[in-house]
């Protein structure tokens, strides 16, 4: 059944899988797209390319509401056999994502702090593991756990803006980023720059996260859907079967990690973040940024 408000997504026929090729024009449903409160997702039918735009202002940042329907989302395109590609942008200017809600995080009770960080560990199994070719298109600043999404995609592309800027910069709010951020990251840029950049919490403007490899391509904010769309099409023009099993193969280990000590790594989140001098150290962020708005 499909949600009230949402649009079903329009379905090939069983027969074209996604390793097929495209079937003809002809045979393909209208384009269609279905929203929620926070993610718009658009599917074009005949590239077999979703565009999933992230629209929770002020800064799209990942509430347990914006990620859940991220990981519901997700789940709907992985599940359509005509969707082969989603590219990840932003529908809120000059911000790609500020990463985790802080207000998740501060002066709630021990379930919700389990069940916030269960639904950010899910969205990056999700996407890290996705069959689909999944790319970046980062038009604006990506801090922390907006960097993780971008991170954990086949492809980076960043808007040439210096003042846009990307990292894990979690170590400059007093927190930690969990090993399983630091694996993706280590995965992208090497073990000696993701030290030095998680040690001092570091966010790269675009020019530098380039020279580092924390992306993969600079363009001008006009090109950035094109260029997104270009890349795209040269990834699908692969056999999807042997990209997919090459990507299993490339990030299994980190997944499994992950997997394999889930509940404990939920039960140290909750361990650090009740602590009194983490609580205290999150108020202060919250009131500094509540200062800057002012």
């Amino acid at each position: 059944a499909v949600p009230p408000g949402v649009l079903p997504l329009c379905r090939r026929p069983p027969a074209w899988g996604r390793a097929s090729r495209q079937p003809p024009a002809s045979l393909l449903a209208p384009c269609r797209a279905f929203s929620n409160n926070k993610i718009l997702v658009e599917l074009d039918e005949s590239s077999g390319v979703a565009t999933m735009k992230f629209k929770s202002p002020p800064v799209n940042s990942l509430s347990l509401d914006f990620l859940t329907e991220f990981c519901i989302s997700l789940e709907k395109l992985e599940n359509d056999r005509a969707c082969r590609g989603v590219i990840f942008t932003s529908a809120v200017p000059k911000i790609f994502s500020s990463g985790l809600d802080i207000t998740e995080m501060c002066g709630k009770s021990t379930e919700h702090y389990g069940e916030f960080w269960r639904a950010v560990q899910e969205i990056w199994l999700r996407l890290y593991s996705s069959d689909m070719v999944t790319i970046a298109a980062v038009n604006g600043s990506s801090p922390a756990g907006g960097c993780l999404i971008a991170l954990s995609c086949d492809y980076r592309i960043m808007v040439e803006n210096p003042k846009f800027s990307i990292g894990l910069n979690e170590a400059q709010l007093g927190i930690v980023a969990p090993f399983w951020f630091k694996d993706t990251f280590v995965n992208v840029v090497g073990h000696r720059v993701a030290e030095r950049s998680l040690q001092l919490g570091i966010l790269h403007p675009a020019p530098e996260a380039l020279k580092i490899g924390l992306v993969d391509e600079l363009v001008p904010e006009e090109k950035l859907q094109e260029k997104a769309a270009a890349v795209m099409a040269q990834w699908l023009a692969l056999p999807d079967h042997a990209r997919q099993l090459t990507k299993s193969m490339m990030r299994k280990a980190v997944l499994d990690r992950l997997i394999a000590h889930r509940e404990e790594d939920i039960q140290n989140f909750i361990s650090f973040v009740s602590k009194e001098s983490i609580q205290k150290s999150l108020r202060m962020y919250m009131e500094m940024l509540k200062k800057k708005k002012s």
